[in-house]
């Protein structure tokens, strides 16, 4: 369903290789648990609860997904899914900083 090459928005970032509909399940990012911030690091928490953070060392294909404000996909804990619908061979892009 995706597959990393060269980014226009920085290095290299994840690209869907069919086209996936808004709502679709896109993987889980896969990964040893971490208590420090690193890189390819995902930490996921309750909005009102940083203590909670789980962090995540990301070793699969997600770990390339570069930052957009207006991201096409959103993390669901470290579920990861469409947040509209996303043409084959588009970039994917999440907001790090979303709390939604």
């Amino acid at each position: 369903m995706i597959y990393t090459a060269s980014s226009t928005i920085h290095g290299t970032g994840v690209f869907a290789k069919k086209t996936i509909d808004e709502g679709d399940y896109i993987g889980t990012y896969h990964g040893p648990v971490v208590k420090r911030n690193g890189t390819y690091v995902l930490w996921v928490f309750e909005s009102d609860d940083e203590e909670s953070a789980v962090g995540r060392s990301g070793r699969n294909l997600l770990r390339f997904l570069n930052h957009s404000s207006s991201g096409n996909a959103e993390f669901d804990g470290f579920d990861l899914y469409a947040k509209r619908s996303i043409g084959i061979g588009d970039e994917i892009t999440f907001d790090y900083q979303s709390d939604e």
